[in-house]
């Protein structure tokens, strides 16, 4: 099928939000200094607690979110209630440094989750089945374009094949066992997963409140930044899915790499 005008512009918005800078480009853009090359230089040990903060905040906020998520009616998403509880998590955490990130990490996924739920239910998607809230968590894997992307139209549907059989597994789990806790196997493998693509993202948070400059700004303005990268990469997520139930994966597809040529 052929998308209408209607639809292929949503797309096209939904390709811009989801091909739009990646966070440490978005900080790099307010403080006027690079990140990326500070984060290739982390010591391991460093990037190893990152890892781990990453995973437990991303495994409390799934357990969070399957409990409390209401499907509720589609309507707007708050997008402004949401990023200013992240700026006030934020503020509040960003003083005590790395030993501050283990405290406000988990508050600050809990609420981006809620956030990107919240767009999805916007986007028409049923919270009420399984698959639809692990796609929210999977949003928290789609980073945006570094330096070091190719920027390529494969980029997304790439990102999206590489967790699919993961999400595929913890989705028929949870229709089996109701909303059970992180702890499952297969829940662990998903959570282990996403947490090694949104540690990027962490460490280039972390490292922005840790540099003087940026520091001065504050926690809750780059926790703001830090939403609101999440919130676009939702955003266009599930507006690719929505037109995805109209048309099918491949019809879609097929128009997403048709604009990258245009």
């Amino acid at each position: 099928m052929q998308l209408s005008d209607s639809d292929l512009q949503d797309l096209a918005r939904a390709k811009r939000l989801l091909e739009h800078p990646g966070l440490a480009a978005r900080i790099a853009a307010l403080a006027g200094k690079p990140i990326e090359r500070t984060i290739a230089a982390l010591p391991g040990k460093v990037s190893s607690v990152i890892d781990e903060i990453s995973r437990r905040a991303i495994g409390k906020a799934l357990d969070m979110a399957l409990l409390t998520m209401d499907a509720g009616k589609p309507g707007p998403a708050s997008d402004w209630w949401h990023k200013f509880a992240v700026g006030a998590s934020g503020a509040a955490g960003g003083a005590l440094g790395m030993a501050g990130l283990a405290v406000e990490l988990p508050i600050s996924t809990t609420i981006m989750l809620r956030s990107i739920a919240d767009i999805a239910r916007s986007q028409g998607e049923d919270l009420t089945r399984p698959e639809a809230r692990l796609e929210c968590l999977h949003v928290l894997a789609l980073g945006g374009s570094s330096q070091d992307d190719d920027a390529t139209d494969a980029g997304y549907f790439a990102s999206r094949a590489a967790l699919a059989q993961a999400i595929a597994s913890a989705s028929q789990y949870l229709a089996q066992h109701g909303a059970a806790k992180g702890s499952a196997p297969v829940l662990v493998k998903l959570i282990s997963e996403i947490a090694s693509r949104f540690s990027i993202a962490v460490s280039e948070k972390a490292l922005a409140q840790a540099v003087p400059v940026i520091g001065a700004l504050g926690g809750g303005a780059i926790n703001a930044l830090f939403i609101d990268h999440f919130q676009d990469m939702g955003r266009g997520h599930f507006t690719v899915r929505r037109l995805e139930r109209k048309y099918g994966r491949e019809a879609v597809e097929d128009a997403y790499r048709g604009l990258a040529r245009r």
